[in-house]
């Protein structure tokens, strides 16, 4: 059997497919790294890296070991960690990555509560983007991630919060309603790639990807902004309806008249099937859902689509 070290080793190499920075990571020399990953394959009687390619890849057994090898190193992980607790030496640490447009306002909301009710773990709190925030959770980096939904994955078990209505930033537009077709003819303020809010924009106001990047398209996932460039330049964007905006800016949000259905999102929870610090992961997300429940409206709501573009 391979060591518990040599795993390591295995892990940290297939996400960074150069030795000289895998070794930095592990602190060993170069070496010393290739010669323990070369004993590792010979005890398995397989390879796990094809060196001739160029840069380093995994090899079909490698893409097979590195999900059971994670595994193995995070069961390790609680052991250590429960150690340290039972003798008092740490708290347990909880890991939650949020995405930009849900944490500019759940943890003004909620962070304070969250010390008060959860004095007895350590909370360390991520932003992330979408896809970030999945393969964090993938690499076991963070224990839970909250998205906006609906995400599909055996592996992880996903839990609905609430229902968000997206609406419209528009302050040129003088009625408290804007039309689809007015939309359509103003200019769109859009979030960078990787927000999963620009994806379901471009989906709702049936705009093109290519020329939405080439045209309107800005590096960062910074909501203020993007109201900022609205009120100086004209235009549009979408913004949740959770989202905090000043007093002087209310009359900017407009509903979209003649609809159906409201667009919206629909925010979740995604945590591993098992874990041990399930009854903590179970604690926050039952807060989350009672805080938003409360402001939950009667219009009848459409999720939109989105996909990691």
């Amino acid at each position: 059997m391979i060591s518990i070290q040599q795993m390591n080793y295995i892990v940290v190499l297939s996400e960074e497919l150069l030795f000289q920075r895998a070794s930095e990571r592990c602190f060993v020399t170069q070496p010393t790294l290739s010669m323990q990953i070369k004993k590792a394959e010979e005890t398995l009687g397989y390879t796990i890296f094809d060196r001739d390619s160029n840069p380093l890849q995994l090899t079909p057994s490698g893409q097979k070991l590195i999900p059971i090898l994670r595994e193995i190193l995070a069961e390790t992980d609680k052991i250590k960690l429960l150690t340290d607790q039972l003798k008092g030496k740490v708290k347990e640490e909880v890991r939650i990555g949020i995405i930009p447009t849900i944490a500019a306002y759940l943890l003004p909301d909620l962070f304070s509560t969250w010390i008060n009710d959860f004095g007895n773990i350590k909370l360390k709190i991520r932003e992330l983007k979408t896809k970030d925030a999945l393969d964090a959770l993938e690499r076991k980096e963070i224990d839970l991630a909250i998205i906006a939904g609906p995400h599909l994955d055996p592996r992880l078990q996903s839990v609905p919060l609430y229902l968000e209505e997206i609406q419209v930033y528009c302050p040129e537009v003088k009625t408290k309603e804007i039309h689809f077709e007015q939309i359509q003819q103003k200019h769109p303020w859009l979030l960078n790639k990787g927000n999963c809010l620009r994806t379901q924009m471009l989906h709702f106001c049936q705009l093109k990807q290519e020329s939405a990047a080439q045209d309107w398209d800005y590096e960062g996932g910074n909501l203020p902004l993007l109201i900022d460039m609205v009120n100086k330049n004209g235009g549009y964007t979408l913004i949740p309806a959770l989202f905090k905006i000043m007093p002087e800016l209310q009359t900017g949000i407009k509903t979209i008249a003649n609809l159906e259905a409201a667009p919206a999102r629909e925010v979740i929870a995604l945590m591993p099937n098992r874990s041990m610090k399930m009854p903590h992961l179970e604690a926050i997300t039952k807060q989350i859902e009672h805080f938003y429940r409360q402001k939950k409206t009667n219009k009848k709501l459409l999720v939109l689509d989105w996909d990691v573009a």
